[in-house]
């Protein structure tokens, strides 16, 4: 299947390709052995992520921490 590249790199994605893999607003973008590989990417709801933080014991708390952190090495 065919598509064509715009002036401004961009290009649309065929109905067909993206019902077999189902609809994304983002792709991670990679370069392997000299193809273009689109991979959807499915962006997780906030609660999502903070189960999984519960998950590995990360609260809160330690996140603010990590946050002021990093604030102050900027």
């Amino acid at each position: 299947m065919l598509a064509k590249r715009t002036r401004k790199n961009q290009i649309t994605l065929p109905k067909t390709i993206v019902q077999s893999v189902g609809e994304a607003d983002y792709y991670d973008i990679a370069v392997q052995e000299g193809k273009i590989v689109l991979t959807p990417v499915r962006l997780q709801r906030t609660e999502a992520v903070w189960a999984k933080l519960d998950a590995l014991g990360i609260t809160p708390d330690d996140v603010d921490e990590a946050i002021a952190w990093a604030r102050k090495g900027a």
